[in-house]
This record gives structure tokens, sequence and C-alpha cells, in this order.
């Protein structure tokens, strides 16, 4: 199949996901209220807990508010990772079009790629509205920053992240439930990652934890990028790492997907709501 024909079914996705959501625009309006919000909490939170214990743990330069920022706008393209895959498949489920779909000429991971194209595009927007807002209304003003090594760090960040959300949506297809793993996925990245607090006030125990999870390199990578202007020396350790754990996850991902697929149609479970 030529790269063409690629980009065009990949587009075919996303052009059906956007016209699926242009038919709820008044869920985007409140989703734009609700950031507005969600940055004005973190702004006056910062004014709370702002104190030079906590500034000497953050990266040079930056306050909480901006710390607080990056990590939570960053931090929800795991969440996407870990949801969008599973959501397009319960979808194509309960509209009876997931079996259509994968007995197509197209490959499993063209479908894949294009199911989550939308999700992490409308993602992107809400984060440059999280940036834009911080910087407009409470004083953001990442006016060092590295931008290109922040779009590498994010294009890795994604890469490391699709591998997880695959293997969710693996679950997802086998035993047609919530995924608890998906959870504790979650869960543990955002107790450990440093979303909300630096990685270096943590116990020994949970910064060895917080080692073995690739959001903590995406957010590290994005703050170095974003709040110190940090250059590419300072950025291959975080790249790295997201790398080796996309070479890792996505092809093992691919392989557990295309193993549960191979399994539903032996048991005639594939289409089970």
């Amino acid at each position: 199949m030529s790269a063409a024909r690629i980009l065009r079914k990949i587009a075919a996705f996303f052009w059906r996901d956007f016209q699926i959501a242009r038919g709820y625009r008044m869920a985007l309006l409140a989703q734009t209220v609700e950031e507005f919000f969600g940055v004005a909490t973190f702004y006056y939170l910062a004014r709370f807990v702002d104190s030079p214990q906590l500034e000497r743990a953050l990266p040079a330069g930056a306050n909480y508010f901006a710390f607080a920022l990056v990590g939570f706008a960053f931090f929800d393209y795991l969440n996407v990772s870990m949801t969008a895959f599973d959501s397009s498949l319960e979808e194509a489920r309960q509209n009876r079009t997931l079996e259509a779909l994968l007995v197509t000429q197209t490959r499993l991971p063209v479908i894949l790629a294009g199911s989550a194209v939308y999700p992490f595009v409308a993602l992107a927007l809400r984060t440059c509205v999280y940036l834009a807002m911080g910087a407009l209304f409470f004083g953001f003003a990442p006016r060092t920053a590295n931008w290109p090594g922040a779009l590498l760090i994010l294009l890795a960040s994604i890469l490391a992240f699709a591998g997880l959300g695959i293997l969710s949506a693996s679950y997802q297809i086998l035993f047609k439930r919530g995924n608890p793993a998906k959870w504790i996925v979650l869960g543990v990245s955002g107790l450990v990652g440093g979303m909300m607090y630096p990685v270096a006030v943590l116990p020994a125990p949970l910064r060895m934890l917080a080692r073995i999870v690739p959001v903590t390199y995406s957010l590290e990578g994005m703050r170095a990028a974003l709040l110190e202007g940090a250059g590419w020396s300072g950025l291959w350790h975080s790249l790295v790492a997201l790398l080796v754990f996309a070479a890792v996850l996505i092809p093992l991902s691919f392989a557990v997907f295309a193993w549960a697929l191979r399994r539903t149609r032996i048991t005639g479970t594939l289409t089970h709501i």
C-alpha cells in the first residue's frame, strides 16, 4: 500500500470523527469554559503553595503555576492515549461497524492510527488553549522556550503512550469491560510521574518507580524545553528514554492486539457488546 493511500485513509478517519464532533458545539464551548476554570484553579493554588522549599525543587526560573500548568496540559496526552483506542473500538462495536472495518484491506496499524488522529489533534488544540489562557490571564510566559525541542518531546511521548493505549484496546477487544490495568497505569503515572509536584519530593521507592513510567520523561522533557529553554543536550535523556519506550511498546502492542483479534474471531465474540 502506497504512503499516499495510507495518508488518505488516515485523513478519512479524521474527517469522520471531525464531522461527528461538529454536531456537539455546545459541548465544545462548555469544554473551553471548563479549561479556563482549570487554569485559574492552578493559578490560585500556586499562590497558596509557593514556598522557598518548593522553589528549590522546581526547574530553574519556574514558579509552581508554570510547573503545574505544563504538567496538567501534557499529562492529558497519556489520558487520551489510554482512552482513544478503547473509545473508537467501543463506538464501532455499538454501531455494528467493527467487523466490517476489520475485514477491509486496510492494515491494522492504519486503522489504529486513523482512529487516534482526531483525539490527538483535538487535544493539541486544547493544549494550545491551556497555554494561551495561562499566558493571557495569569502571567505564564515561556519566553525562552525551545519550541522545536518541545514538539519533538511531544511526538516521542505520543509514540510511547500509544503503545500503552493499544495494549488497553487489546484488553477491551478480549473482555468487553472496563480495563482495570488502564486505571492503574493512569493512577501510578499521576502519583509518581510529576504532574502536580516534582519527582524529587517523592520518597526513594517512588522515585525509582517513576523511572519506569514514560510520562515522567515526557513531563521532564517538556518542562525543560518550555520553562528552561533547554537545548538538545538537555533534552536528549528524556527523548531517548521515550523512544526506547516506543520501540518496545509499539511492536509489542501491535502483536498483542493482532492476537486478541484472532482470538475473538475464533471464539466468535468480536462484535459482542
